[in-house]
Formats: structure tokens, C-alpha cells, sequence
């Protein structure tokens, strides 16, 4: 083997490699947003939710891909756990479709394959036309790198020194080790497994070999999961580990079997009589849907683990606790009287969890230091989102009792005071995020500056205090109070935006700095607002 036989081997793994990369973004820009809301579809039936991972990564040709939304959709929250493990199981089978695909020798048709591509994406202006023909383009460019591959590596067939390095492969553990590996470096459990299937089919690999890496490479994509995962959350950390778990026993099981049951290779084997390459791609869809089948009962435990192998933060159990109705559970069962008094003290749970989020994002906008926080901040901001619908929600139910006309007011004035407490939680949400970019851009804002801030928050907190009394008691002789504090707040805004004009033109205050100082002087303001809202809410023909 020549060094030219080396240079086009590589060129032909890296037009391989590109390919595939070419067609899976053209697939999933052809498919668009719907491969998303199929996923975000999934629902607690197993079956359906297997199905959809392998339909939606035969689609986009990426297990990875595939594995990468279902952790977005879990850190977000739009996904559970346990419907996240069934679509990582599909996404295992799916991901076998491309060496079934590569085990026909398309090699021939392939540069028609890439001129009718080429056409369509360069001169064709639909924008789905375009998308399909880089789709095609892809799958053309595909095969052109395993014909490469094949034609370079033919002469190392004649090597005995190759064949000797090959031999170490022999060995069942060896060989596994060596497709997590090889998988790992190329983050692509398809893309190794139809490169092991070209060594094969050039006789530099037998089958029996294969049948170990193809177990190997199946552990080793899970790399780029588990390095995703490093910036998610808990249950974006869980998720990964779901991948990783179920691969781990993926293949212990499968090398057990192997080990007592040696006859099951030739089996798989006698379903493509001479043709090696076809074998390799039964193999790898025979093994994962078998996983599947086997270990799709004991998901629920596979979870389990993965769930104590990352527990949750104080912060985060806090905000799971939280999640939840406590007064509003049964309450449209309940008279008219007593039904009302629970929503009441629902809404008011919630306002005190806005107000608490508020008050933590001022303390760490002032010291950024206590990152614990910014934890707590954007996990409550979670639970304020969630209480804000599934009250709203309830408080609708509870229209259909048999309620008088001042009782309607009141309902729908709750409904109000909702949405209010979730707006105040939202603006908690933005103020963590300006102490981020204080941090991050390392800005600073004048000590002056600060103090002032400092104050407006506080009188911000004073005025919200005040205005859920006021709602929650009905005591309207304070709300004269909480409206001159909200006056003081807009007074305080209107003047320390000037002064912060005065310190820009002195140069005594950093340009970002005074972006941030003048954003968050319109956040507090605007909390403020919320909160005369929320007094004068229950206050009923200007009484």
C-alpha cells in the first residue's frame, strides 16, 4: 500500500463523513419544525414513543441528532424521563437503517446520484426542492467515499503485517473496546459501522469481528451526548445517562448471549448466504431491536437509576415541591364559598413564590458570587410558569359552578392576579440575567449606581408587600400606601435615569454598565406596576 493509497483512503472516509453530514442537515431541513413537534408529541404509551424514535432518526440518519432534541426537551421540561428512554430505544433502531442502506453496492449510480443533487440545490429555487437535493447530493457523495475507501484499502488485503494488526481484533473484548474507540473519535455509531462494513467486504475484516465492534460502536455514541450534557441541567444530565446506561447493558447482554449461544451469529448470518456486507447490517438492526425488546420492560428502573446517579440541587427539589397545587386540587368539587377561598389561597401561594424570586434575583444581581441563586431563580421561574397555567386552568373549571355575579368578578380578577405574579417572576427571571452579563462582559456599575438600584428594589419589594395584603386581606385602606410607593418607584426611575445620564457624560460610569443600570431601573418599575395591579385587582365599581 502506497502513501497515495492512504491519502485517497482518507479522502474517501472524509467525503463519507461529509455525506452523511450533508444529508442528515438535508433531511432535517427538508422535514423542518415537524420533526420537533412529532417529538415533543411523545406521550407515556411505550410503544408509540419507540416507534417515533426510530421514525424520526431513519428520517434525519443521526441517532445523535436525534438523542441531542429529546435532552433539549427534557432539560426544558416539554419531556418526561421515561417517554425520553422509549424514544432513546427507537432512536438505536433507526440509527441502524444506513448500513442497510450502504449494503447495496450503489457505488455505480453514484455520480448521477451527485449531478442530480448538484441541480437541484444549485439551480432549482423551491426551498424543499433544494433541501431534497442535498438530501441526494449527500447520498451520492456517500458512496462515492466508500468506493474510495474500498479501492485504497483493497492492496492491504496482500499485507500480512496489516492482517497481523488486524488479528489483535480476534479477541471479543478487544475488538468491542477498540468500536467504542473508533466510534467515540468519529461521534457516529452508523458512519463506523459502514466503515467496518468496507473493511469487511474487502476481506480486511472478518464478520466475526464485526459482529464485536458493532457492539462497541453502539457504546461509543453516546460520547456526544454525555458531552452536551455537561452544560444542561439535572435532567439533561439524566438523560444522557439514560443513553449511556442503556448501551452499557446493551452490551453486556449481547456479549453474554454470544458467549453461551456462539450459533446465534451464524444464524444472522445464514439470512444473507455470501454476502458479508448485507450480514453486517442485519447484525446491527438484529441486535438493536433485540435490546429493545429486552430491556424496554425494565425502563422504569433504568430511570430510576439515572434519576439517583444525579439527584437534584436543594434548589431544584425546592422548586419540584413547589410544583405542584396544593388548595386547587379538587376544588370544583367543592361549594361555590369554599371553592372560592381555595383559589384564593392557591393564588396567594404563588404570589409569595413570585415574590420570593424576585427578592433572590435582587441578592444575587448585588453579589454574583452566590451562584446557588441563580439556580434557585430559574428553577422557581419554572414553577411560577407552571402554577401560572395550571391555576389559570382550574380557575376556568370552576366558572362552571353556580356562582353569583360577585363571584364571577372575583374569579376572573384571580385570573388577573395570575398572570400578574407570573410577570413579576419574569422580570426576577431578567434581573439574574443582567448580573450574569455584569459578570461575563466584566462591566462594572458605579457604586452610586448601585445604591441606587439597591433602594428601588427595596421600595419595589415594600410595594409589593403592601399590594398582596391589600389583595389577600381586602384591607383597601393600605392601598393609598402602596400606591405613593409605587409613585416613589416611578420618581426613582425618572431621576436616576437622569443621574445616570449625568455619570455617562462625566465618564464616571462603564457604557454596558449603564445598559444594564438603565434596564433594570425599567424591570423594577414594571414590578411595581404588577403589583398596584394586583391591589387594586378585587376593588369592584372604583370601590
Amino acid at each position: 500500500m502506497t502513501i497515495w493509497d492512504v491519502i485517497s483512503m482518507l479522502g474517501g472516509v472524509g467525503l463519507f463523513l461529509y455525506g452523511m453530514t450533508v444529508m442528515s442537515s438535508g433531511l432535517k431541513k427538508a422535514a423542518g419544525d415537524q420533526l420537533r413537534d412529532i417529538l415533543e408529541r411523545v406521550t407515556n404509551r411505550q410503544a408509540m414513543a419507540v416507534l417515533i424514535g426510530i421514525v424520526v432518526t431513519v428520517l434525519i440518519q443521526s441517532s445523535s441528532a436525534t438523542d441531542m432534541m429529546v435532552i433539549g426537551f427534557v432539560n426544558s421540561g416539554l419531556m418526561q424521563l421515561l417517554p425520553a428512554m422509549d424514544v432513546i430505544m427507537g432512536a438505536n433502531i433507526g440509527t441502524t437503517i444506513t448500513a442497510q442502506i450502504t449494503a447495496f453496492n450503489l457505488t455505480a449510480l453514484a455520480p448521477l446520484l451527485i449531478f442530480t443533487g448538484c441541480v437541484m440545490y444549485l439551480f432549482l429555487k423551491k426551498e424543499f426542492v433544494r433541501h431534497v437535493g442535498s438530501v441526494i447530493l449527500g447520498f451520492g457523495m456517500l458512496f462515492v467515499g466508500i468506493g474510495m475507501i474500498k479501492t485504497s484499502i483493497a492492496p492491504l488485503s496482500e499485507s500480512e503485517d496489516f492482517k497481523n494488526i488486524l488479528a489483535a481484533l480476534s479477541n471479543p473484548l478487544a475488538a468491542m473496546l477498540f468500536g467504542v474507540a473508533f466510534t467515540a473519535l468519529l461521534q457516529s455509531s452508523s458512519s463506523s459501522v459502514v466503515i467496518f462494513q468496507a473493511f469487511a467486504v474487502e476481506g480486511l475484516l472478518t464478520y466475526q469481528q464485526c459482529v464485536y465492534l458493532i457492539i462497541g460502536a453502539a457504546l461509543g455514541s453516546v460520547t456526544p451526548n454525555l458531552l452536551a450534557s455537561l452544560s444542561t441541567g439535572t435532567n439533561g444530565k439524566r438523560t444522557a445517562l439514560l443513553n449511556l446506561y442503556f448501551n452499557l447493558i446493551r452490551a453486556a447482554l449481547l456479549m453474554l448471549i454470544l458467549a453461551v449461544f456462539p450459533g446465534v451469529t451464524g444464524w444472522i448470518r445464514d439470512l444473507s448466504p455470501g454476502d458479508v456486507g448485507r450480514q453486517i447490517a442485519n447484525t446491527h438492526t438484529i441486535f438493536a431491536i433485540f435490546s429493545v425488546l429486552v430491556i424496554s420492560p425494565f425502563a422504569r428502573w433504568i430511570v430510576r437509576l439515572a434519576e439517583k446517579s444525579v439527584p437534584l440541587g436543594a434548589s431544584e427539589q425546592l422548586a419540584l415541591e413547589e410544583q405542584k397545587l396544593v388548595y386547587l386540587v379538587n376544588a370544583e368539587k367543592s361549594v361555590p364559598s369554599v371553592a372560592l377561598r381555595q383559589a384564593m389561597l392557591e393564588v396567594i401561594r404563588m404570589g409569595r413564590i413570585a415574590r420570593e424570586n424576585l427578592e433572590a434575583a435582587l441578592n444575587y444581581f448585588f453579589d454574583t458570587s452566590k451562584g446557588e441563586l441563580l439556580t434557585q431563580v430559574l428553577e422557581r421561574e419554572k414553577t411560577v410558569d407552571y402554577l401560572d397555567h395550571a391555576i389559570s386552568d382550574k380557575l376556568v373549571t370552576l366558572r362552571s359552578l353556580q356562582l353569583s355575579d360577585h363571584d364571577v368578578f372575583r374569579l376572573s380578577r384571580m385570573v388577573r392576579v395570575v398572570s400578574n405574579f407570573e410577570r413579576i417572576s419574569d422580570h426576577a427571571e431578567n434581573i439574574v440575567e443582567f448580573g450574569e452579563r455584569l459578570a461575563n462582559a466584566k462591566a462594572a456599575i458605579s457604586e452610586p449606581a448601585m445604591k441606587e438600584l439597591r433602594s428601588m428594589g427595596d421600595a419595589v419589594l415594600e410595594t409589593l408587600d403592601i399590594s398582596m395584603k391589600v389583595f389577600e386581606t381586602e384591607k383597601f385602606d393600605l392601598l393609598p400606601r402602596a400606591e405613593a410607593l409605587e409613585q416613589r418607584v416611578d420618581d426613582m426611575q425618572e431621576q436616576y435615569i437622569q443621574n445616570h445620564v449625568d455619570r455617562l457624560m462625566s465618564t464616571t460610569c462603564d457604557p454596558l454598565g449603564g445598559v444594564i443600570f438603565t434596564d433594570m431601573c425599567t424591570d423594577l418599575e414594571r414590578c411595581s406596576d404588577q403589583a398596584i395591579n394586583i391591589a387594586t385587582a378585587l376593588i369592584q365599581n372604583g370601590k
